[in-house]
C-alpha cells in the first residue's frame, strides 16, 4: 500500500490523534508549498515516522495525484476538525 493511502487511512481513523495531525500538517504544508513545524514528526511513533519520510518520497515523485487529493481532503478536514470553536 502506498504510504499517501496508508496516511490517509490513518487521518480518517482518528483525526483528532496526534500522528493524524502531523501527517495533516505534513501534507497540508506540502500542497501549499508552506513551511510545516518538524517537531511533531520527531514525535511520531518510529513506524509513523517511517511512513512519514516515505510520503515525502511519493509526494516528490508526483506520481500518485489522486492519492494526494484525497489525502489533502482528509488532511483538510482533519485540520479543521483541530481549530478552536469559537
Amino acid at each position: 500500500m502506498r504510504a499517501i493511502k496508508q496516511v490517509r487511512r490513518i487521518i480518517q481513523a482518528d483525526p483528532t490523534s496526534a500522528a493524524a495531525k502531523a501527517f495533516s500538517d505534513l501534507i497540508l504544508a506540502l500542497e501549499s508549498e508552506a513551511a510545516s513545524p518538524i517537531k511533531g514528526l520527531y514525535q511520531l511513533s518510529p513506524n509513523d515516522f517511517d511512513l512519514a519520510i516515505q510520503l515525502l518520497k511519493d509526494w516528490r515523485l508526483d506520481r500518485f495525484y489522486e492519492g494526494k487529493a484525497k489525502a489533502f481532503d482528509v488532511a483538510y478536514q482533519a485540520h479543521d476538525l483541530q481549530k478552536p470553536s469559537a
